[in-house]
């Protein structure tokens, strides 16, 4: 298989203006399609912004509400697969969620975050149960996580545990935790041996300051591609052949105990 190109687009859109999000997200889809990219990766809660306040029950929507609607015609128009955020309503209740859009505007997996972060999440969002979400691209095993989730260990491992090539983090960074966008992600991809792809927000919104940083993280522990502090559009590749030979080279996985480790759980 070829490498899977790979975009990220670091953006914090317009808090509020879902159509002007739509039309950020098109404007990048257009730009990565044409650097051959076969997936694009927006932020935590793209599609409505993050520091929306009381506004989350208003902007809020179902999986297959109208903003999936436009990210699949997107996704349609360039060719590429989409996986963006936004604040899913299924009844009474609203979840932190991304979706991940095919290039033939299918929806392919939809996750809602399992670990909420902080007063403003845990006061307008559910938790999602479901910690392995998964989908097929290109020949390559597609996981989801969003943001906080990823800090948890156990997140990543059961991942890899379920056969994750690629973990796609969509995510709302804020100062004064960028070590983790620094640091801590590479760790992950090299201890569950898989690609992390961590998109973040930038700048200032409301009472928040994210700090950029998104990245591509090989399952070597090194950075493949790295956006700076403002808005951006970064291009990484995900190699399924350096990936089974890492795998192959690294006994983590193999190394592994359970049955010393029930007490974690």
């Amino acid at each position: 298989m070829p490498p899977l190109r790979t975009a990220l687009l670091q953006s914090s859109g317009r808090p509020g203006a879902v159509a002007e999000n739509l039309k950020a997200l098109d404007e990048a889809a257009a730009r990565a399609a044409a650097s051959g990219a076969r997936l694009l990766v927006a932020p935590e809660l793209f599609l409505t912004g993050y520091a929306i306040g009381d506004a989350v029950p208003e902007l809020a929507e179902p999986a297959d509400g109208p903003g999936a609607r436009a990210v699949a015609e997107i996704a349609v128009r360039h060719g590429l697969a989409v996986l963006y955020g936004y604040p899913e309503r299924d009844g009474e209740r609203i979840f932190n969620a991304s979706q991940l859009i095919g290039p033939d505007g299918a929806s392919l997996a939809n996750y809602r975050k399992t670990h909420l972060f902080g007063c403003f999440e845990q006061e307008w969002f559910t938790p999602g149960e479901q910690t392995v979400v998964q989908a097929d691209l290109d020949g390559l095993r597609i996981g989801l996580l969003i943001c906080y989730d990823v800090e948890f260990p156990e997140n990543v491992r059961a991942h890899a545990l379920a056969g994750t090539d690629l973990l796609l983090v969509p995510t709302a960074q804020m100062h004064p935790f960028q070590f983790v966008a620094e640091s801590v992600i590479p760790v992950r991809a090299f201890e569950s041996q898989m690609y992390v792809a961590y998109v973040n927000r930038t700048g200032p919104e409301g009472e928040f300051e994210f700090v950029g940083l998104s990245c591509l993280a090989g399952p070597d522990g090194t950075v493949r591609t790295r956006a700076g502090r403002g808005e951006e559009l970064v291009i990484g590749e995900v190699d399924p052949k350096f990936l089974a030979a890492s795998r192959a080279a690294n006994p983590y996985l193999n190394d592994r105990r359970p049955g010393l480790y029930g007490s974690l759980a």
